[in-house]
Order: structure tokens, then sequence, then C-alpha cells
């Protein structure tokens, strides 16, 4: 773990945001590479990305702050922007964007879904990367293994805060290397052609989430509600439902096979 790349003077470098700005710019490379064919489409994704990450953010924080942490932040209502402070979480980051992805896409007279399907392999894989950066900064982790094996995070982590020097379930790694996997899946669909518009977007969603779901359990930062489930869980649940009544309510009847 590296929190800090390096410091000089008072100025510090955090891994979070390098690597997650990383992250960023191979997802929109990959998304570029894969719309040759869609000039039309291939012009926005810069502006789009733009405002996706403010949406991101905002969705991010939001979701952190009302689905995980309500209980603290009810009672520090002044802390609810520091988003210095505390956490975000990808849940809300993909709400988020996904908003600002749909006013966008109807601003500009764009194919919501199509541009969707575009975008769909460049963001699971900059998940995956980005996890990489929660590694580096000791968040996102795991509960103890309670066995010779696991993770052993340094003083000065949010790991180590919470469980000392205890083995812990490498959560965040394995999560990104789900994400790789279902980068990967959606890579080999969409070479098929004759899908509906929207499927492979909603393919992500759906293989992402029920990854996250699973991942869960071995989680040892979230608090546990409704069945010991957490909020990460149900939040899987419900984008899972409302993916597969998007692909079978809205996207199949109405768009047939791609074009």
């Amino acid at each position: 773990m590296l929190q800090t790349l390096f410091s000089i003077g008072g100025f510090s470098l955090g891994s979070y945001g390098v690597v997650v700005a990383i992250s960023l710019l191979i997802g929109l490379g990959v998304a570029y590479h894969l719309a040759p064919s869609e000039k039309e489409y291939r012009q926005h994704l810069v502006d789009l990305l733009i405002y996706a990450v403010i949406g991101a953010i905002i969705g991010a924080r939001l979701w952190q702050v009302f689905f995980y942490e309500w209980d603290y932040y009810s009672l520090h209502l002044a802390e609810i922007f520091m988003i210095w402070h505390g956490g975000m979480a990808i849940q809300g980051a993909l709400v988020g964007a996904f908003i600002v992805g749909w006013i966008y896409t109807r601003k500009h007279q764009l194919d919501f879904w199509k541009m969707a399907d575009i975008a769909a392999p460049g963001i699971i894989l900059g998940q995956g990367l980005g996890r990489i950066a929660c590694f580096l900064n000791g968040d996102a982790y795991g509960s103890p293994t309670n066995q010779g094996f696991g993770l052993v995070y340094p003083s000065g982590t949010p790991a180590y805060e919470a469980y000392g020097s205890q083995p812990l379930w490498p959560a965040e790694v394995w999560e990104g290397q789900w994400d790789m996997v279902v980068f990967a899946l959606i890579i080999i669909l969409s070479r098929w052609r004759k899908w509906p518009r929207g499927i492979i977007f909603l393919t992500y969603i759906v293989l992402y989430s029920l990854g996250r779901f699973a991942l869960e359990f071995l989680r040892g930062d979230g608090a546990r509600y409704l069945f010991n489930l957490t909020s990460a869980q149900w939040s899987s649940v419900g984008m899972i439902v409302i993916a597969l009544v998007s692909a079978a309510v809205l996207i199949i009847p109405r768009n047939g096979t791609r074009n």
C-alpha cells in the first residue's frame, strides 16, 4: 500500500487520485477505440466524460452519505460536502453518471442505449483499475480471515485503524479482478452485433452487481441491515432488478435487433 507517491515541500501527490485519473483516461481510450465507425458518438465522448465525472462525484458522495453512513452524517451535516472526509460509493457514482448521460444524450439527440453500449467496456475496465487505488489507499478493505493468510495493512490506513495488523480478505483486489472478467465477457458479447441496443450495458450492470453482492460478504467496512446485508448489497439487488426490467420492458420490445 502506498497512499502518497511523493512529497515536495508542502505538496503531496496521492496515489488514489493518480490511479483514478489514469483509470478514467484508459476507460475513455477503450470507448473511443470501440466506436471507430460511430463518429457522431465518438466526438461526444470527451465532453460526456467530463459531465459524467461531475455527476459521478455528486452521486457517489450522496450515496455514501444517505445509504452508507447516514447515522453519522445526520449528526454532522456540515461534513456532507467535505468529500475529503469520508468516502464515496461507486454505485452512487454509476447512478450519477447514468443520469448525466441520459440528460446529455437527450440534449444532443443521441441514442442513450447506443452510447451506453459504447461506454460500458471502458466503464468496467476503469472500475477494475480504480480498485488499485483503493488497495493503495487501504480502503474498501475486507473483514478478518481469522486464518494465517490475508492482507495486512500498514498503520495510517483506514483498514489498520479498523482491524490493526489482522490479516484481512482481499475484497477490493478480488473485486478488481472480477471487473476484469466482466470486461472480457462484455467485449466478447459486443462482437455479436445482433444484440438489441442497451443489452451490453445492462449485462455489465447485472454482472458487476452480482460480483459486488457476493464479495460484500467478505467486506469489513460496512454496516449491515435487513437480512444482515450491507447497503452495497441492497444497492446491487436494486440495480439488478432495474437492469432486468429495463431489458425486458424497455429495450427488447422497442428496439428489436441492433442495427
